[in-house]
């Protein structure tokens, strides 16, 4: 789901860069250069997203998920709904820190005392689409697929 979720984004950050948002018909007039070039970060960030996801976000998801689920009296399918929202709560906010430093200070040599300001406004940009995309594209398609690759045979 990894890099599902740092294509999603990517895609969603490109656009974005390249003003799309801006234009009369909004995301509606994204071309394929787009989605290519989304492909081309997605190689190195989502090696970013997994390392970070593995090092602390997919446990504090899980923490998260386990505070307020049962899964032996809930509904499973709630739990793996707050463990999603627990990863995405803790990663969004690690990920835009990354992305504001490899891009902003990094690449665009912003003065690292504009920093905090950077990764806030990276992080409101990118929060309600790094969930809704958790919620309702990255983590259904990537439960979709590994079910057809590994069906449950019971």
């Amino acid at each position: 789901m990894s890099y599902a979720m740092a294509y999603g984004m990517e895609v969603y950050n490109i656009a974005i860069r390249e003003g799309i948002n801006l234009t009369a018909g909004g995301f509606s007039n994204m071309t394929n250069i787009i989605f290519r070039d989304a492909l081309v970060e997605t190689l190195y960030m989502g090696v970013l997203v997994i390392l970070f996801s593995s090092l602390w976000g997919n446990r504090v998801g899980a923490a998260f998920a386990a505070r307020h689920c049962d899964p032996e009296s809930d509904n499973p399918y709630i739990c793996r709904l707050l463990r999603q929202a627990g990863t995405v709560a803790i990663m969004c906010p690690t990920m835009s820190l990354a992305a504001s430093i490899l891009f902003n200070i990094i690449m665009a040599g912003a003065p690292l005392s504009q920093l905090p300001a950077i990764w806030v406004g990276t992080l409101l940009k990118n929060f309600p689409m790094a969930f809704f995309w958790n919620m309702f594209a990255a983590a259904p398609f990537t439960h979709w697929i590994f079910g057809k690759i590994f069906p449950d045979h019971k």
